[in-house]
């Protein structure tokens, strides 16, 4: 099947950055590093909404053990930038207490809502928690974070698709584009 290296949506630039079967194909293998590193355990997964919910149910999809998910709902952008504050949309409403979880998450920027958001974890107790992202963004990080495991390492650009989105739109796309 040929893809499409480029695409005009809605008078937006898109070209292709990584095609769904490089993103499949990362994804189970994350998740068998994930089933090895927990054998034993039946991991929370804390899916990070929005952007993450693809990957989350993918990855939950891929995971060949039991395991449970649930959500919570953080936002720090505004368009195609970090606004630097967090806030919390929705709130944990699982009991996490004594278990391992692992935090499922589209991108990895800055790492202040990581940071964040593994503090307010802790509050919760649990056993262990793990952080799962799609992307990192290396260059970028402005603080330490704990990333156990990554599908990709990207430079510093504004990506789309495969749930990632500008302004609410482009999660549909099943490849990952970059927007010009």
């Amino acid at each position: 099947m040929e893809l499409e290296n480029r695409l005009i949506i809605g008078g937006d630039k898109l070209t292709l950055f990584i095609d769904s079967e490089t993103i499949k194909s990362s994804v189970n293998a994350l998740a068998n590093q994930i089933r090895n590193d927990l054998q034993g355990e039946v991991p929370m997964f804390v899916c990070v909404l929005k952007g993450s919910f693809v990957f989350a149910a993918d990855l939950i999809r891929a995971y060949k053990d039991n395991c449970e998910i649930t959500f919570i709902r953080l936002t720090s952008y505004e368009g195609t930038q970090s606004s630097g504050k967090i806030k919390t949309m929705m709130e944990l409403t699982d009991n996490i207490a004594g278990r391992s979880v692992v935090i499922v998450e589209d991108i990895i920027d800055s790492g202040l809502t990581m940071k964040q958001l593994l503090s307010q974890m802790n509050h919760f107790q649990p056993k262990q928690v793990k952080v799962a992202s799609l992307f990192i963004k290396p260059s970028n990080l402005k603080c330490q974070v704990q990333i156990d495991y990554h599908c990709f390492e990207i430079p510093d650009r504004f990506i789309v698709g495969y749930g990632l989105d500008y302004n609410g739109l482009y999660r549909n796309l099943p490849n990952i584009y970059t927007r010009e």
